[in-house]
């Protein structure tokens, strides 16, 4: 197969037989997972021309610089964060021998409580995560200090959050990291954003803002919140991959999307035909009405990232990588 994405050969750090043994070490690590799909979604084929060159890439960076390699990964909701995220672990452990851990800007989130706080004292729409403001800004730098310095006798803990109930887990069940890492991912939705001017704030994007926040203080907190904070959080990234969708109304889609899987798992979790009460499962309009709240922010993201970001990875309407564009090169390292 001609590569759909042919990477500048320099910018790989390995031979063509090395690249090979990736792919193959690859397509191994997935071969259950491959093994069970009922239809051919072209993957075997992405490792190739994809993923294990983008692989190749960042491990190119990691020998470019001496401790664990952070790397960023930005995308709307529903992009395909979590999976990009799966894949380059699975690339740059099975395939090139390095130590992978991540976690998400979601696993950071505030408690409920602590939004209900915000929502009371700040502004009443601080009370839906996800918004810069919404998140333990300091547990992330805590975190990726932690898994950098890799001390073996201090396990590394990572906190889980339940969108299905919207609040953080008890720390009982939170992830724990052991020793050194080779590589750490950070995804998220706004991980990497810049700071609107304050000019821009000033006209309302959609109906939230307008009815919701007629004179601007949450979007003017929210800003504010990711001028400061959330900048020295994503200064510790070395490289950012960009996963551009196509435009806003994809987002929308694609999240519906990822909330009716959300509903399905937790029917089949709880054996029943709808979620249990507590459970907090969004229907179309509330699917709506939540993205309006990340609307500013996404539409400034894909105006201006995907010549910032170190790689930007773009989706077309099919939820394909179509091209991608490498914006940072890397001189040869071999």
């Amino acid at each position: 197969m001609s590569l759909l994405f042919p990477w500048p050969a320099e910018q790989l750090c390995l031979t063509h037989k090395e690249r090979k043994e990736a792919v193959k070490a690859v397509e191994l690590a997935f071969a259950s997972a491959l093994a069970s799909l009922k239809v051919d979604i072209g993957l075997k084929e992405m490792f190739e021309s994809l993923y294990v060159p983008l692989g190749a890439w960042l491990l190119c960076r990691k020998r470019q610089q001496s401790g664990p390699l952070v790397i960023g990964i930005n995308g709307a909701q529903g992009a395909g964060k979590s999976t990009l995220f799966n894949l380059i672990e699975v690339i740059l452990s099975e395939g090139f021998g390095q130590k992978v851990v991540g976690f998400s800007l979601d696993d950071i989130y505030k408690t409920r409580q602590e939004r209900e706080r915000l929502a009371e004292i700040v502004h009443p729409l601080l009370i839906t995560r996800g918004v810069p403001g919404t998140h333990d800004v300091q547990l992330g730098i805590d975190i990726i200090k932690s898994l950098k310095a890799g001390d073996p006798n201090r396990p590394t803990k990572i906190p889980v959050f339940d969108k299905s109930i919207d609040d953080r887990c008890p720390t009982s069940v939170w992830q724990e990291w052991v020793g050194p890492a080779d590589v750490i991912v950070f995804e998220g939705w706004c991980v990497g954003a810049l700071p609107e001017s304050n000019e821009t704030l000033i006209v309302p994007v959609n109906t939230l803002e307008r009815e919701q926040d007629a004179n601007g203080d949450w979007r003017r907190y929210v800003n504010r919140q990711l001028e400061e904070k959330y900048q020295e959080l994503f200064s510790m990234i070395d490289s950012l991959v960009m996963l551009k969708v196509p435009n806003m109304e994809a987002v929308y889609s694609w999240r519906s999307l990822q909330e009716k899987k959300l509903a399905e798992r937790m029917k089949y979790i709880f054996d029943t035909q709808q979620p249990a009460d507590h459970l907090r499962i969004m229907n179309e309009d509330e699917i709506v009405h939540f993205i309006q709240h990340y609307e500013r922010l996404t539409r400034a993201m894909l105006e201006e990232m995907p010549d910032r970001a170190d790689v930007t990875l773009f989706l077309n309407e099919n939820h394909k990588i179509s091209d991608v564009r490498i914006n940072r090169p890397v001189s040869l390292c071999r």
